[in-house]
């Protein structure tokens, strides 16, 4: 067995540390478990997925992930297509996948799970040719991203300041969702695809994915007054809501997105511009990942 693990050392819990002390974590675990291996950082966004593919060409068989979820998805993509075995070490401020696996927080151990942890397969969405791990989609959550990714200073102080300011200029668009024999036509405020239950942090936007059935979860948040989603988004945390009125669930394999301009999408919380119409399909255990040993 060989490792290559890849560290964003600008990711939320990391921003501000040296690399060096990161560095040695990552080098004891190598060794702790009887791993060869190397360990290479990020420099820029796409930079994980790059080395990802060159230590791919090296020959290892594990991929590690150190970093938020924008890390994870670059990482995950370039390991799902090579058919390797992922892990996880989260990094970020939202670590969503990580928090949907049950994975450790403290570093230490998320590494010695990455490296021997149990396997477990899991399948990944795709979006107009994009993959994802855990949430991707269109409108208020996709503006959003792209407003976090500015942010000089991350934590939910800065993002419920700038998602205030945000919601109270956003204007919703009418998108066309095509599903098998249901065609839905609305303005929405969110249109989420979602292959795991949350974006991150504990919020929870789609409570009856799962990260291995098969399937994705399409959820149609309608539009509402900037008081109304400020009072309804407490149903993030607490699981419940498909119980806000109006909002439509779908169970799908694939399905497509349209609208009558380009469309800004999220990709794990990365942003893209795309065509008006956008694809979307599930990738059944594509993935597979390394969890803590249950029992």
């Amino acid at each position: 067995m060989r490792a290559g693990i890849i560290i964003n050392p600008y990711a939320g819990r990391q921003r501000g540390l040296s690399p060096e002390p990161l560095a040695r974590l990552a080098e004891d675990a190598l060794r702790e478990c009887d791993v060869e291996g190397s360990v290479a950082f990020t420099q820029e966004v796409g930079s994980a997925g790059s080395l990802a593919r060159g230590m791919i060409k090296q020959g290892v068989t594990t991929l590690v992930a150190w970093g938020g979820d924008g890390t994870v998805n670059e990482v995950a993509s370039a390991t799902a297509r090579a058919g390797l075995n992922f892990g996880i070490v989260p990094g970020g401020s939202g670590n969503g996948l990580a928090r949907e696996l049950g994975i450790e927080r403290r570093p230490a151990a998320a590494l010695r799970t990455a490296l021997r942890g149990a396997k477990k397969l899991i399948d990944m969405g795709e979006i107009s040719g994009r993959m994802f791990t855990n949430v991707a989609g269109v409108g208020f959550d996709a503006h959003l991203a792209g407003v976090f990714n500015t942010l000089a200073r991350r934590g939910r102080a800065a993002y419920i300041r700038s998602g205030f300011r945000e919601l109270l200029a956003y204007d919703p668009v009418e998108y066309t969702l095509k599903a098998g024999n249901v065609t839905v036509r609305r303005r929405a405020f969110v249109v989420a695809v979602a292959n795991g239950r949350q974006y991150g942090g504990g919020a929870v936007i789609a409570p009856s994915a799962k990260l291995d059935d098969g399937r994705l979860e399409v959820v149609v948040l309608p539009p509402r007054s900037p008081g109304a989603v400020l009072w309804q988004a407490r149903r993030l945390f607490t699981g419940t809501i498909d119980c806000i009125p109006g909002v439509q669930m779908f169970t799908v394999d694939r399905a497509t997105l349209s609208a009558d301009r380009p469309l800004i999408y999220h990709v794990d919380g990365e942003v893209f511009e795309g065509e008006r119409s956008l694809k979307v399909k599930v990738l059944p255990r594509a993935l597979c990942v390394r969890v803590p040993a249950r029992g």
